[in-house]
C-alpha cells in the first residue's frame, strides 16, 4: 500500500518547485568598491569621530599618502552624510576650521591650535591628536600608540604631549 503513495510523493514534490519565483533579476543597488585595480595603490586617512559607543575610526580613499595636516584637515571638515546616518559626529568646534596646523617631525607631531586645550572638550582633543597621529606619514616609521603629539596653544611655549591608545583616546604621554 505504500508503494503507490511514493510516486504521489515525489510528483506533489516536483510540482511545488523550489521556492524560486519566476521572475528577472532585481537590482540589488550599487556595485561593489574597494577594490583596488591591479597596478595602483590606495591610501587611507584614518579620522577619529565620536560613535553612539564612543570613539570610532572611519578610513577616507586617498589617491596619495596623507599626513598629519591633510587627515586634521578632513577630520575638520565633519562626517560625510553617510557618516552621520551611522550616528557619527565631531566635538571638534567648527570655529577650528582651517585655524589648525599639523606638522610632521621624527616620530612626533606639532599640532598648532588656535585656543587652549582646556577650552575644549577632551574628546575634540583625541580627535584632533589621534587622527594626526595615525596619518600615514609619520616620519621615524613609528607605530601610532608611539607617535607624540604636542599641542601648542597661543601665547604659551609650553605643550601638551599626548599619546593616543588603541581605542583611539589621548593620554599625557609622561
Amino acid at each position: 500500500m505504500r508503494r503507490p503513495l511514493l510516486p504521489l510523493a515525489f510528483l506533489l514534490l516536483a510540482l511545488t518547485g523550489c521556492g524560486i519565483s519566476a521572475t528577472g533579476p532585481e537590482r540589488a543597488g550599487a556595485a561593489a568598491t574597494g577594490a583596488v585595480p591591479p597596478g595602483t595603490r590606495a591610501y587611507d586617512a584614518r579620522l577619529d569621530f565620536l560613535g553612539p559607543w564612543g570613539m570610532q575610526f572611519v578610513s577616507r580613499r586617498s589617491e596619495s599618502p596623507v599626513g598629519p595636516q591633510q587627515a586634521v584637515d578632513l577630520l575638520l571638515a565633519g562626517p560625510t552624510t553617510a557618516e552621520r546616518e551611522r550616528g557619527l559626529a565631531t566635538l571638534v568646534p567648527e570655529t577650528l576650521r582651517g585655524r589648525v596646523t599639523a606638522l610632521p617631525a621624527r616620530g612626533a607631531v606639532d599640532l598648532h591650535i588656535p585656543v587652549t586645550v582646556p577650552q575644549l572638550e577632551h574628546t575634540a582633543v583625541s580627535q584632533l591628536a589621534c587622527t594626526a597621529a595615525n596619518a600615514a606619514e609619520i616620519p621615524g616609521g613609528k607605530a601610532p600608540a608611539d607617535v607624540v603629539v604636542r599641542v601648542h596653544e597661543p601665547g604659551s611655549d609650553d605643550t601638551w604631549n599626548l599619546r593616543c591608545d588603541a581605542s583611539g583616546n589621548a593620554y599625557p604621554a609622561g
